[in-house]
């Protein structure tokens, strides 16, 4: 026990193990003042100055940089550069962003791009280099962005396009080169990736003077059905305006959404002499359709038979491939596809083997001159329909028929064909009784006596009432109303009250008037 008046600390049995723990963190937070870790792993890169970053976004829009910062976060799956001052992109500079997905650097002043500008960039999927001033696309601009979907360069001042200059990217879906200065555009080079993913090129806004209509015939359904090319100084002619009203009817974005966009220049001579020439049609009725613009062949049959579509063609079948697209966009060359539903013969036919719903569509004949000389040879529109049962014997229509011929007769014998047989009977009702010969077209209403009887009584409470035709007869050439002088209890000219010997209250029904 401690002696009177000492008191014991209860932290004093833990001063030496504190001092050893205060003299770890100092050595440790030497060691990170130092730049070095315990375990000798470098420190992660900080935000450059002029951009902001959060966890996978890195923006350094509107800073007026003239150089890409160098010490980028490698966690960036977006980077934003746009509106500012950058000239040029070094070699690389993407190699420190692995994970980058999308890069904007629109509204710059970069004029061209190094062979290697973008590589090191195989993830990078959206690219917007809008509104700078590059001249044109070469071939080595994006060739190595094999996962590129969508590229924007509107608004530079792109007078060329290289014809491979998107043959590497098998997975592009959009591409934008409106508001530019093109006066030609390689349509053959996309061609092929019509077959797996464009579905939007536009070329609007530009300075196309000519358009090469059998070119673009050839092109896949999905390219010419995304195809802008409107607002440009194309030179009138009659298959241009057939090739865009055929395009109107089928229903394609590129014309519906911009119908009154679409010009042409009437005159080379005068510059101004543009016309909104889908608009104002007029000027093109004695146009006729050539064999290009026709509608598909229709090619109807039944599911489960075989059949082969064939286009008439003068080509050498030496130098000449075939191939058909598909409702589906599937290219089909011979000797046919995965499963052989469908087969490709050297000669260009394509057999449909045993027909399915499916396979109903649009099939487009193509020859392949050269890689890329594509010419259409022909368009079938197959239509697969369900056997009809054999118990069938009657058309729609003949059923229709004869429906209305029975109701017509039926019609005609309920107004002239009277239900009483006798006459006299029905012309006049006997005070006490009903005729036994109309007993089957009486009606008893109540089978209740009256509780008084007698010549002036009056019609009880619970008295029913029926509604006749009048009866009419023929006197003397004239027709004569039976109500007022056979009923004349009546108060309304279709109510009809009649007494019998047990002073119940029963009706005639006629429906049709009564000729002598």
């Amino acid at each position: 026990s401690s002696p009177p008046g000492c008191t014991m600390s209860p932290r004093a049995p833990t001063d030496p193990l504190r001092r050893r723990v205060a003299k770890l963190l100092l050595l440790l937070l030497q060691l990170c003042a130092q730049g070095h870790t315990p375990h000798g792993s470098p420190p992660p890169r900080s935000c450059p100055a002029a951009c902001i970053c959060t966890s996978d976004l890195l923006s350094c829009s509107r800073q007026t940089l003239q150089r890409v910062p160098r010490a980028l976060p490698p966690t960036a799956t977006t980077l934003d550069l746009s509106h500012n001052a950058l000239t040029q992109l070094h070699d690389r500079w993407l190699a420190a962003l692995p994970h980058l997905e999308a890069l904007h650097i629109s509204h710059n002043q970069i004029k061209d791009l190094s062979p290697q500008a973008f590589h090191n960039a195989s993830y990078l999927r959206h690219l917007d280099m809008s509104s700078n001033h590059l001249h044109a696309v070469e071939t080595h601009y994006f060739d190595a962005l094999v996962s590129l979907e969508e590229l924007l360069l509107y608004n530079n001042r792109i007078t060329r396009v290289d014809e491979n200059a998107f043959t590497k990217l098998s997975g592009l879906r959009k591409v934008y080169l409106s508001w530019n200065n093109l006066t030609t555009f390689p349509f053959h080079s996309v061609q092929g990736l019509g077959n797996y993913s464009l579905r939007t090129l536009d070329l609007s806004s530009n300075s196309l003077s000519s358009i090469p209509v059998e070119e673009l015939a050839t092109l896949p359904e999905n390219i010419r059905n995304g195809l802008y090319l409107h607002n440009n100084p194309v030179r009138c002619s009659c298959p241009l305006y057939l090739m865009l009203q055929r395009w109107k009817q089928r229903g394609f974005s590129s014309v519906k959404d911009f119908f009154e966009e679409h010009t042409c220049k009437v005159s080379d001579n005068v510059p101004r002499s543009l016309i909104k020439f889908l608009k104002y049609s007029h000027m093109f009725e004695n146009c006729s359709a050539g064999p290009e613009d026709m509608h598909p062949v229709p090619f109807p049959v039944m599911v489960g038979q075989t059949l082969l579509l064939a286009c008439n063609t003068s080509l050498p079948a030496t130098a000449t491939t075939y191939m058909w697209i598909s409702p589906h966009h599937e290219p089909i060359k011979h000797p046919g596809n995965s499963n052989r539903s469908l087969e490709v013969y050297h000669n260009g036919s394509l057999k449909i083997t045993a027909a399915k719903p499916w396979h109903s569509g649009v099939y487009v004949g193509l020859a392949i001159n050269s890689p890329r000389n594509f010419s259409r040879l022909c368009e079938v529109n197959v239509t697969v329909h369900y056997p009809k049962p054999d118990g069938e014997t009657f058309s729609t229509g003949l059923t229709t028929l004869l429906g209305c011929i029975v109701s017509l007769l039926l019609v005609i014998i309920y107004l002239y064909l009277t239900p009483c047989r006798c006459l006299s009977c029905c012309k006049k009702p006997a005070p006490l009784s009903l005729p036994q010969e109309c007993s089957a077209q009486s009606s008893i209403l109540s089978t209740t006596p009256p509780a008084t009887d007698g010549p002036n009584r009056k019609v009880s409470a619970n008295k029913h009432v029926v509604f006749l035709e009048p009866v009419r007869e023929t006197q003397n050439g004239k027709i004569r109303l039976a109500l007022g002088e056979d009923f004349p209890d009546v108060k309304h000219p279709k109510v009809l009250q009649l007494k019998s010997d047990s002073e119940s209250i029963s009706s005639v029904f006629s429906d049709t008037p009564i000729m002598s």
